[in-house]
C-alpha cells in the first residue's frame, strides 16, 4: 500500500498537468461585417460547446482566447442574419484574424418569405435560389431539376419537363432577355447532352407555370426566365465528378466599366447509360462554352454581349438486350422475355452556338430603353443502321434449372433493320426592342420584335421487319419495307411580334395592382395573324399582407414552329395554324410561421380550353404530330406548394399538383367486321367474309402528358452538431400515364405507363473553410472561400420506371407490349471548389 504523501504527490502533479493544459490558449479575433460590408455590433461570439464567449465592439471588432492544440468552433450569431460557425486548430499562443460575413435571413429567404408585393401579385410565378441546382442529386441535375419537382418528370435522362397538361414544346426558355431554343431531332433522353442554362453562371431564376404576362412570347405551357450574374469581385467555382466537370470564372475592371463571366462544362452520361437494360458500348459527350460580357459606357449606356458554344456527340454500338414483363390475368400468369442480339451503330451529333447583343439605355428615372440583336443555330445529324434477331416467349426464373433466364417456351422470333440518315439545320435571327416607362402607380413596357427563320430538313428513313420468317407487312408479293419516311423541306418563316401592357397599383399601400396588356403575332409561313389579350390581378387582403389572392385570365396562342409542321409519314404541311387556348388561374399566397420558422405556401386552380389543336403522340422524348389542326382540349388542375425550414436555416419546399386533361380528335373512329354469324373478326380473309360493320367513334381520350397526381419535395436537414455535413433529399411522384400505339385509333390509349417514383439522395461534407485556411500564407489552399465533396445515391429505391413500350408480335399474330425501363440505382461523387 503506497504510503499517503505518495498519493497526494501524485493528485499534485495530475492537477498541475492539468491547468497547465488548461491554460494553454490561442486567441482569435478578428471583424464581423454584413453583405454590404458595414460593421456589425453586438453579434455573440460563443465558443461551441464550451462557457467563454464575447459580443463585438461599435465597429464590428472582437478577440476571445480559445483552447489551442484541440479542435473548436465558434459560432457567430445576430438577430436578423444567419448564424456562422467557423472551425479552428490553433498552435499554443497563436493568434488568428477573420473577417466574418453574416447574411440577413430575409434575403436568403426572400423565395420562402416575400415581402415584395409585385413578386406576390404575379400569378403562377415561382422564384427559386439557384444554389440549389448545384447541390440537388438529380441525374440531369441544373435548373430543370428543380422545376421537375414543381411540375414533375417522368424521365431522369432528360432536362427536359411537361408543365399542366403541355408538351415539352410549349416551353418558353430566355437568358437575360434572349429565347433559347433546344434541338430537335432527340429521340430519348440518351442521346441529350447539356442543358443551355449553366447553373453556376445563374443569378436568378423565375419560373412561370400558367397566367404569365402579355411581355412574354407565344407558347401555352410555362417561362423560365434566366438572369445571369453580375459580377463584383473576381471570383469562381470548379467541380468534378463522375457524370460532369466544369468550372466559371467572373470579375470586374478597375474602374468597373467591364465585368466578365465565363463558363466551361463537359458531361458524360456513360456512368448512367451503362447499367441500361440495352448492354453495349455507350459513347455520349457533351461540352460548352459560355460568356457574357458586359460594358458600362456611361451611367446612361450599356452593352451586353452572350454567346454560347455547345456540341454533344451519342454514339452507341448495341450488343443485346434482354427485357422482362409479366402478365397476369384471372385465365393465366407469366413471366415474357425478350432476348434481342443486335449488329450495327448509331452516331448523332447536335452543335449548338449561340450570339446575342445587347444595349440597354436609361433615358432617366422613368425611362429605360433596350435593343437587341441574336443568332441561335442548331445543326443536327442523326445516323443509324442496326440491325437485330429476336426471340420472344416464356422466360424460366427458376434458378435451380440449367435455363435459368433463357426463353424456354418461344411465341415469337424475327429480325429488324432500321435506317436512319437525318439532317437538320435551323437558324434564326432576331432583332427586338423592349421599353420601360415607371411613373410609380403606372408601370407601361412594350416590345417589338422581327424574327427570321431558316430551316433545312433532309429526313431519310425506313424500318424493315422480318416475323417467323415472313416479310412484313404480310401478305405481299414482293418484298417490302414496314415502314419509309423521306422527305427534304426549305423553308424560309419571317415573323413579327409585339406587345405592350401596364402594371397598375391602387391604394396607398398597392394594396391591388392589375396587370393588362395585348400581344400580337404574324406568321409569314402561314400568313395568320394572332392577338392575345391577357390580364392579371392580385388583391393583398390582409393588413399584415400575409394573404394575397390572385386572378389571371387571357390567352395564349402558340404558331407552329417547325416540328408541329411533319406529320408521321415525314411530309411537311405548312398551312398548320397556330394552336390556341384560353386560361384562366386563381391563386392564394399566404405567409405563416411553422415550427416557430418562417413559411409559405401558395395555391392555384387553373383550366385551359384548346382549340386548333395539333394531336401528338410522345415516345421516350420524342414528340411526333399529327400535322393538322384536327382537335380541341382542355386541362384543369389544382396545384399546392408548402415552402419552410423543416430545420433551421435549410430550406426545403413539397408541391402537390392535381390534374385532367382530355382531347377529342375531329374523325376519328374506326370500325369493326362482323362475319355471317354476327362475330367480330379483325380483317376479310379466305375464311372469314365481311357481313357487317359497325362504326366506333373515339371521342374524348386522354391526352399523352395527362396523370392524375404529381408531388414533388426537395428536403435539406444536416447534422445538429456540425452544420458542415448536410443531406439533401430530391423526390418525384407521377400517378400512371396513357401510352398510345402508333398510327391506332382504336388503341389510342391502349397502354398505360406505370405510376413513376424516384428518390435520390446526397451526402455533402465541407472539406475545407476558406476563412480557416487563410491564417496561413504557405497553405494551397489560401485563395479557397469552401471546398466540399458531394456522394449522392440516384433512384435510392431501385424502382424500374417505364418511359415507353416495345411491341412484338408472336407467331399468332398477337402483339404484346414490353416495357422500356429507365436507369436503376446509381452512385456518383464529385468535388466542388469555390475560390
Amino acid at each position: 500500500m503506497f504510503p499517503s504523501r505518495y498519493v497526494l504527490i501524485m493528485l499534485g502533479l495530475l492537477l498541475s498537468f492539468v491547468l497547465q493544459a488548461q491554460q494553454r490558449t490561442a486567441v482569435v479575433s478578428g471583424k464581423v461585417v454584413d453583405e454590404e460590408e458595414r460593421p456589425l455590433a453586438n453579434v455573440s461570439v460563443v465558443v461551441v460547446g464550451g462557457q467563454s464567449g464575447t459580443f463585438t465592439s461599435g465597429e464590428g471588432v472582437f478577440s476571445i482566447k480559445v483552447p489551442a492544440v484541440r479542435a473548436i468552433a465558434l459560432a457567430f450569431s445576430f438577430a436578423g442574419f444567419h448564424t456562422v460557425q467557423r472551425n479552428f486548430y490553433l498552435s499554443e499562443n497563436e493568434e488568428e484574424k477573420i473577417v466574418i460575413r453574416l447574411e440577413s435571413s430575409s434575403k436568403v429567404l426572400k423565395e420562402v418569405i416575400v415581402k415584395d408585393e409585385r413578386e406576390r401579385s404575379e400569378v403562377g410565378l415561382v422564384r427559386l435560389n439557384p444554389k440549389h441546382a448545384v447541390t440537388l442529386p438529380s441525374a440531369t441535375g441544373g435548373v430543370e431539376g428543380l422545376i421537375k419537382i414543381f411540375v414533375g418528370s417522368n424521365n431522369e435522362l432528360t432536362s427536359q419537363y411537361t408543365v399542366r397538361g403541355g408538351n415539352y414544346d410549349e416551353n418558353l426558355v430566355y437568358v437575360n432577355d434572349f429565347e433559347i431554343f433546344r434541338p430537335y431531332l432527340v429521340r430519348n433522353g440518351q442521346q441529350e447532352g447539356l442543358s443551355f442554362i449553366n447553373p453556376g453562371l445563374t443569378g436568378s431564376l423565375s419560373f412561370y407555370n400558367g397566367g404569365f404576362q402579355a411581355k412574354y412570347g407565344d407558347k401555352m405551357s410555362s417561362v423560365l426566365d434566366i438572369q445571369y450574374k453580375k459580377p463584383k469581385d473576381f471570383a469562381g467555382s470548379a467541380y468534378m465528378g463522375l457524370l460532369e466537370q466544369g468550372f466559371h470564372l467572373e470579375g470586374v475592371s478597375q474602374k468597373r466599366k467591364f465585368s466578365y463571366l465565363v463558363g466551361v462544362r463537359n458531361r458524360s452520361n456513360r456512368n448512367l447509360l451503362s447499367a441500361q437494360e440495352t448492354t453495349g458500348n455507350y459513347i455520349p459527350s457533351s461540352s460548352d462554352i459560355q460568356a457574357l460580357f458586359t460594358y458600362q459606357l456611361s451611367p446612361a449606356w450599356q452593352f451586353e454581349f452572350l454567346g454560347n458554344i455547345s456540341g454533344t456527340r451519342f454514339t452507341f454500338i448495341p450488343e443485346e438486350a434482354k427485357l422482362t414483363s409479366s402478365v397476369l390475368s384471372p385465365l393465366f400468369s407469366t413471366n415474357l422475355g425478350l432476348d434481342i442480339f443486335f449488329e450495327g451503330n448509331e452516331q448523332d451529333r447536335y452543335l449548338t452556338n449561340m450570339a446575342g447583343l445587347s444595349m440597354a439605355q436609361k433615358v432617366n428615372e422613368k425611362l429605360k430603353l433596350k435593343w437587341m440583336l441574336s443568332r441561335f443555330q442548331n445543326k443536327e445529324q442523326e445516323s443509324y443502321d442496326i440491325s437485330g434477331a429476336y426471340l420472344f416467349g416464356e422466360r424460366s426464373f427458376d434458378k435451380s434449372q440449367p435455363d435459368y433466364g433463357s426463353i424456354i417456351n418461344p411465341l415469337g422470333a424475327g429480325v429488324f433493320v432500321n435506317h436512319a440518315r437525318n439532317i437538320l439545320d435551323i437558324q434564326n435571327w432576331n432583332l427586338s426592342h423592349k421599353g420601360t416607362w415607371d411613373n410609380k402607380k403606372h408601370v407601361v413596357q412594350w416590345g417589338l420584335s422581327a424574327e427570321k427563320t431558316r430551316i433545312e430538313d433532309h429526313l431519310n428513313e425506313w424500318e424493315a421487319q422480318d416475323s417467323a420468317g415472313y416479310n412484313l407487312p404480310y401478305p405481299s408479293d414482293r418484298f417490302r419495307l414496314y415502314a419509309v419516311r423521306k422527305s427534304m423541306a426549305a423553308l424560309d418563316i419571317n415573323k413579327l411580334s409585339g406587345y405592350v401592357q401596364d402594371n397598375i397599383s391602387f391604394g396607398s399601400a398597392s394594396r391591388i395592382t392589375v396587370q393588362g396588356g395585348i400581344r400580337f403575332n404574324y406568321n409569314g409561313l402561314n400568313k395568320e395573324l394572332l392577338l392575345s389579350p391577357r390580364v392579371q390581378m392580385s388583391w393583398i387582403a390582409d393588413q399584415d399582407k400575409d394573404w394575397v389572392l390572385k386572378l389571371a385570365a387571357g390567352a395564349y396562342n402558340q404558331p407552329p414552329f417547325y416540328r408541329e409542321l411533319r406529320r408521321y409519314d415525314g411530309s411537311v404541311n405548312t398551312a398548320v395554324k397556330a394552336q390556341r387556348s384560353w386560361q384562366a388561374v386563381a391563386g392564394a399566397d399566404h405567409n405563416f410561421t411553422l415550427w416557430s420558422r418562417p413559411s409559405r405556401i401558395t395555391i392555384e386552380a387553373y383550366y385551359k380550353h384548346l382549340t386548333h389543336v395539333d394531336p401528338y403522340d410522345i415516345d421516350n422524348v420524342r414528340i411526333r404530330y399529327f400535322g393538322n389542326n384536327n382537335a380541341k382540349a382542355y386541362a384543369t388542375g389544382l396545384e399546392i406548394r408548402l415552402f419552410s425550414e423543416l430545420v433551421k436555416d435549410a430550406e426545403s419546399w413539397v408541391s402537390l399538383g392535381l390534374m385532367q386533361t382530355r382531347e377529342k380528335i375531329d374523325d376519328f373512329y374506326y370500325y369493326r367486321y362482323k362475319n355471317a354469324a354476327g362475330e367480330f373478326i379483325s380483317a376479310q380473309t379466305a375464311d372469314q367474309v365481311v357481313a357487317d360493320s359497325t362504326r366506333f367513334d373515339k371521342g374524348w381520350t386522354r391526352r399523352p402528358t395527362d396523370r392524375m397526381v404529381t408531388f414533388g419535395m426537395f428536403f435539406q436537414d444536416y447534422l445538429s452538431t456540425n452544420k458542415n455535413f448536410k443531406v439533401h433529399v430530391n423526390m418525384i411522384y407521377g400517378s400512371n400515364m396513357p401510352y398510345n400505339i402508333p398510327g391506332s385509333v382504336r388503341y389510342r390509349n391502349g397502354l398505360i405507363i406505370d405510376p413513376y417514383m424516384r428518390v435520390d439522395i446526397g451526402f455533402s461534407a465541407l472539406l475545407l473553410d476558406g476563412e480557416k485556411n487563410n491564417r496561413r500564407s504557405h497553405s494551397p489552399f489560401r485563395n479557397f472561400r469552401n471546398i466540399w465533396a458531394s456522394l449522392e445515391v440516384f433512384n435510392l429505391l431501385d424502382r424500374d420506371n417505364t418511359i415507353s413500350y416495345l411491341l412484338v408480335k408472336d407467331f399468332s399474330n398477337m402483339v404484346y407490349a414490353i416495357p422500356n425501363r429507365l436507369t436503376p440505382r446509381l452512385l456518383n461523387f464529385k468535388v466542388m471548389a469555390g475560390f
